[in-house]
This record gives structure tokens, sequence and C-alpha cells, in this order.
């Protein structure tokens, strides 16, 4: 065999080596392209989904920072809503927790009012009065009373004629107004509490209650409902003991227990059953407060 014949058989094998080599240079360099390629889609995808999710949490702050704009007082001043229905304002048996209780009396100032007051000092509880408007000095004088004894003044409503404050939008926005303005000129400050005429679930009212909420809102008007009541509203003619104890089997119930009760020249008998409430209550170790910014809002119809 001549040299040049051994020279191809050595070279075969080394073209071959080397034709190998290429290949698995270029098979890495494949592998290794294709790996940058799926590592940067995943960067991409992950870079997408949290440019996304920031935006969302932008979206989300703007919301709530737009709400506490408009300046709701049922969500910035108050420190929660319950409603009747809302089994988190229920007290657990053997919970230990006492129950906040709110004496609430609508439609004063009248002939009961200073006897009301005087047993409220007597017993040095304060309470809350939902106010109509009465224009005779006497009137008046309670109302100054009320304030200066540190009990919380509210409105109730000036023309109290369901007929009227609920005719239109524009009749209860009407009546607040002129409820303002006669506190207001009456203690020389505007008051912050409201409740409507029936409770915001009436079923009198020819407005969208929804409306009227979002004027009070405008006025800082924040609403109480109740969830407790003595009763004294209906043409029931309760006896003394029986207000006490339409009070007294709903009111351990709650942490927040906002009594409804009547300051009426016609309530003689919630004068009476004032005292013996009051005794009932303290006996079973609860808090009796008056409505503040604090309180947590009881409403039939809650603020959106």
């Amino acid at each position: 065999m001549s040299d040049t014949d051994n020279k191809a058989q050595n070279k075969a094998p080394n073209n071959l080596k080397d034709t190998r080599d290429k290949r698995k240079r270029v098979e890495r360099i494949k592998n290794g392209i294709i790996i940058a390629i799926f590592v940067s889609i995943i960067v991409s995808i992950l870079a997408v989904i949290g440019l996304i999710v920031a935006i969302v949490n932008m979206v989300i702050l703007g919301n709530k920072v737009e709400k506490l704009e408009q300046g709701s007082s049922a969500t910035v001043t108050q420190s929660s809503t319950v409603t009747t229905q809302d089994d988190s304002n229920l007290i657990l048996p053997g919970s230990g927790e006492v129950s906040k209780v709110y004496l609430t009396f609508d439609d004063g100032p009248s002939d009961n009012t200073d006897r009301i007051l005087d047993i409220l000092k007597e017993n040095d509880v304060k309470a809350t009065f939902f106010l109509v408007a009465k224009e005779d000095e006497a009137s008046k004088d309670r109302i100054k009373r009320m304030a200066a004894e540190g009990h919380s003044v509210g409105i109730h409503s000036f023309a109290h004629k369901y007929s009227e404050v609920y005719s239109s939008l524009d009749a209860f926005k009407t009546d607040v107004d002129k409820m303002i303005t006669y506190v207001d000129g009456i203690l020389g400050y505007k008051p912050k509490l409201y409740r409507f005429p029936g409770g915001s679930g009436n079923k009198v009212t020819n407005v969208d209650i929804k409306e009227c909420i979002d004027y009070l809102d405008s006025k800082n008007l924040a609403y109480y409902d109740w969830n407790v009541s003595g009763g004294d509203s209906s043409s029931n003619a309760y006896t003394s003991d029986e207000l006490v104890e339409n009070v007294m089997k709903d009111v351990l119930k709650y942490k927040t227990s906002v009594v409804l009760l009547h300051d009426d020249n016609t309530k003689g008998a919630t004068v009476e059953a004032l005292p013996k409430l009051i005794e009932q209550l303290k006996g079973a170790n609860v808090e009796i407060l008056p409505i503040t910014d604090s309180t947590p809002l009881v409403q039939h119809v809650k603020a959106e």
C-alpha cells in the first residue's frame, strides 16, 4: 500500500471525528439559544404580570382615595356599620363581651323632656336626642340643656310628616336643611347625627332612600337607626314594665345596641320606665353611652 493510501485512511477517521464535534457544538448552540429564548419569554411574562398587578393596585388605591375624598361620614369617621341581621354584632354566649348601649329619644323636646333629663342626670347617664322643630322658648331651652349636660343632639325632622318629608328629594333636602339651621341657631353649631322619620328602611317614602343618604353625606350627617326598641312608638299601650321588658329581652344580644325610645307629650309610660330601665341595664354591667363619631353605625339600609 502506498503512502498516499495510508494518509487517506488516517484522514477519514479524523474527518468523521471533526464532523461529530461540529454537530455537538451546533447542538449545544441550538440548546443554548432555545434556553435563552425560553428564559426571555418567562422573564417577559413575569414582567407583564408584575405590571398588571401594579396597575390593578393603583386602580384599587385610586378608588379608595376617591371614596375618601367624597367625604362620606359613614366611611370616614365611623368605626363600622352593623344591622339587625349582622351576626358580627351578636355577643356569643360565654364570650364575656360587654354590650354598649345607646339610649336614643325621638320627637323631642316635649313637656316630658325635663323629667327625662332629670332622670338621666340623677343616674349619671348620657343619651342621644333626635329632635323635631319646636319654636317656643321652653323647647329651645330644653335643647340647650341637653347639650349643656353632655347629651348628643341630632336631628329627626322639621315637618315630621311623612307625606311632606318624603314627597320628593327636594322636599327631603329642605326638611334637613331647615333642621340644620334650627339646631345651629339654638346651639351655635351644626348637628352631625340624623335619624330618618320611620327609619332608613321605611316603606312610605316616594324618594329613593339612597339619594337621601347621598344628601346626608354631603351635609356630613351620619344617620342612625336602631336594633332594639322599647315599643313606645306603636299604638300598643305598653305599661312601663312592659317597655323595660321589651328593651331588656334584646339589648344584651348585641355588642352595639341602639335603643329606640320617644320623648313626646304622650309618652308618660316611657318616662316612668326610664329609671327602672337604667337600673336593670346597670345591673347587667353594660356601658350606657351617647352616640359619638366613634359609635358603630346601626342602619337598616346600609350606606354605600
